[in-house]
């Protein structure tokens, strides 16, 4: 934990102002429940201006949905309690599903349009017939909070999110010029460079938490965010661009066939990282000195051509990228839509593919279900005045922490910070507010408090306590027009809070709570399984499109490996190489329609194994595997002249070295022949 800085202070005093504007203005409009509105502030405001405007949007839209949604269900089914309990946990639990498909910012709108029906809903209970005031009325508290909040956001010395994104972009790209100098130079180990890769992946996804707050920033840089959504995917491309590069020099240098011409390239590629130069002229004179090393395949070509070969095709792909990425941080920089035509062969769609776990969707989605129908029950069963607290609570609990690995935790420490909101709570309401006598005192009142949790919240460690606090607190001091210190009632309201926060933990303990380590292995066996569909002829049409899916899940992974027993992380050195081999399985299965005949039988002979092979659990190809691939790469190779056939060579290259890095060179057919007959 940093200490605050001046920015952290006018971020909290801000927020503080905010607040207080709600409060006044729900006062003076005469709301019934004004500490709603102030409640809102602190749940929608973000250090970045345009992250409290997106926020602010999507919480107006889920707020009316959650609205709509118990007015239609409260009056119809408020005679029968366990329908109505029944009824609003699903409608809970089906939103957030829906919302965690959805892993941007967006899906903040089904996850509050669920627990607002809950928040809405349950304490209107005793009175159904005004349960259209009352919806009314909370959508009224809610959408002021939400105004106030982007009001003060946007007049009050807004931070745009713009120069957040060219620090980490530029760091970002310092890391990965790093990495990819130490693989043309030929100095990095593989342990390193595996580190790496997997550190950059996971940086590379964070940007998607700034994409949002920039389409919103109003300062001209929105109209750079296409530029950014490309970037992204053009930023996860380098990884397995880059891995195959050191994968290819590495087994150059094994044959000994790295030859003088090709380390000179490398090292002038290297050189050309270093100056930072993306000029075309450049990039062209490396292309023609790639083009000068890359050999003229004839049929049945040598195993050291056709990695050189394949190395020259990657090398033209990084340079083609690198040329693209410049292109890209420029607009981003001077907040300008790109017009120029990308270098990389690109496909548009890939900017929006994302990983969906439809399996943890349902997991959270049940857990949610049901804690909202057991607070439900013990609310019912013992007639508990103010119980309506405690299904409200664990449905927000529920929804609020749903992305988690595991949950629980983090909803015990939302629970403890209504502890903290009540103790404080307590103070104000018997001890601070009776000397308050008008609203200018109250603002006073509330000041200290209030600011430091607004300071807190800028912190990441403390923010979700903080706001916790901060929201907690306010309801259970529930201010309004005038003082009611009513101890009974502010007893049983916090005791209810606190109860449902506990039982959501409980409940999301036993039945949705997974490890990290867990979490990781599940997404790793969900890319074989789409490598599978792609050998099957199924799934992604695009190698890109599939690279973009897999290296998505690599992304969820990476910093969840800190979780692994030492010793224990054998299955993550191939994560990369896994997704290399997905982009070779994509094309090379649609252009085997375009192959000779014998070759391509022996290519769905491999399409075949390979199915098979990400089907099992097993952390290494059969052996028989790789004779099944030498056998495809001596049908393809006999007839090179073959429109398909070189292209079809370069992905069998690729699926090669990306299943058996440590396997023998390959041997063309007629080769193997000769040099067994002379042994015998």
């Amino acid at each position: 934990m940093t200490a605050p800085d001046w920015r952290d202070w006018v971020f909290a005093i801000k927020t503080f102002m905010a607040a207080m504007l709600a409060l006044y203005l729900a006062m003076w409009i005469d709301l019934p429940r004004p500490y709603w509105a102030l409640g809102t502030v602190y749940i929608t405001s973000q250090v970045l201006a345009g992250a409290t405007r997106s926020k602010a949007l999507y919480r107006v839209l889920g707020t009316l949905l959650g609205a709509v949604v118990s007015v239609i269900l409260v009056p119809n089914l408020a005679n029968a309690p366990e329908l109505l309990t029944i009824a609003i946990a699903l409608w809970v639990s089906i939103c957030l599903y829906f919302s965690l498909l959805d892993r941007t910012p967006r899906s903040y709108l089904m996850m509050l349009g669920g627990y607002t029906a809950a928040l809405i809903g349950f304490p209107a209970v005793a009175d159904p017939g005004a349960m259209f005031d009352t919806a009314v009325a909370r959508a009224e508290e809610i959408m002021l909070g939400i105004l106030c909040a982007g009001l003060v956001s946007t007049i009050v010395l807004p931070q745009s999110v713009a120069p957040m994104v060219m620090v980490r972009l530029d760091l970002w790209l310092c890391d990965a010029r790093g990495w990819v100098a130490e693989v043309l130079n030929r100095t990095g180990t593989s342990k390193d460079t595996q580190a790496r890769r997997l550190r950059l992946a996971s940086d590379a996804l964070a940007f998607d938490a700034l994409a949002t707050p920039l389409r919103y920033d109003m300062t001209g840089a929105e109209r750079s965010v296409g530029s950014m959504a490309t970037l992204r995917q053009h930023m996860l491309m380098f990884l397995p661009i880059v891995s195959a590069i050191s994968d290819r020099i590495e087994t150059l240098e094994r044959l000994g066939a790295l030859t003088p011409r090709v380390r000179t390239l490398l090292d002038a590629m290297a050189a050309s990282l270093v100056s930072g130069t993306t000029e075309v002229v450049p990039a062209d004179h490396l292309r023609a000195a790639i083009d000068a090393i890359d050999p003229a395949l004839s049929d049945r070509p040598s195993w050291p051509d056709l990695v050189l070969a394949s190395l020259a095709a990657r090398l033209r792909d990084f340079i083609d990228l690198r040329q693209d990425t410049r292109l890209l941080q420029r607009h981003i920089a001077d907040g300008t839509p790109v017009t120029e035509n990308f270098a990389f062969r690109y496909t548009a769609k890939a900017r929006a593919i994302r990983h969906r776990d439809h399996g943890m969707a349902v997991l959270s989605a049940g857990g949610a279900f049901l804690s909202v129908v057991l607070s439900c029950a013990i609310w019912i069963a013992t007639g508990w005045p103010d119980g309506s607290g405690a299904p409200m609570m664990a449905a927000v609990a529920c929804c609020f922490f749903a992305a988690q690995d595991d949950p629980a935790p983090f909803i015990v420490s939302f629970a403890n910070s209504a502890i903290l909101g009540g103790i404080g709570a307590g103070i104000y309401l018997f001890a601070v507010l009776p000397l308050a006598t008008n609203f200018e005192m109250l603002s006073l009142a509330l000041a200290p408090g209030l600011t430091l949790c607004g300071v807190l919240m800028t912190q990441p460690r403390t923010a979700p306590v903080a706001m916790g606090t901060a929201v907690n607190g306010s309801a259970m001091i529930a201010l309004q027009g005038s003082y009611t210190g009513d101890f009974a009632a502010f007893a049983n309201s916090s005791v209810a809070v606190v109860a449902g926060m506990w039982i959501a933990a409980v409940v999301t303990r036993l039945v949705r709570s997974v490890g990290a380590d867990w979490t990781a292995r599940r997404l790793r066996v969900v890319n074989r399984r789409s490598l599978a569909d792609a050998a099957e002829r199924r799934g992604a049409e695009n190698g890109l499109e599939l690279a973009a899916l897999m290296l998505d899940r690599v992304g969820l992974i990476a910093p969840r490996l800190a979780a692994l027993p030492t010793g224990d992380a054998e299955w993550t050195v191939d994560l990369v190489a896994e997704v290399r081999v997905g982009i070779n399985v994509v094309e090379l299965r649609r252009d085997r329609r375009q192959l000779a005949p014998e070759a391509r039988k022996a290519v769905e002979r491999l399409l075949a194994g390979l199915s098979a092979y990400f089907r099992c659990r097993a952390l290494r190809p059969p052996l028989g595997l790789l004779g099944t691939v030498d056998a495809a790469l001596d049908a393809v190779g006999e007839d090179l002249h073959h429109p398909s056939h070189p292209a079809a060579l370069m992905g069998l290259v690729g699926i090669r070295r990306g299943l058996f890095p440590d396997a023998r060179p390959y041997r063309p057919r007629s080769t193997a022949t000769m040099q067994t007959g002379a042994a015998a």
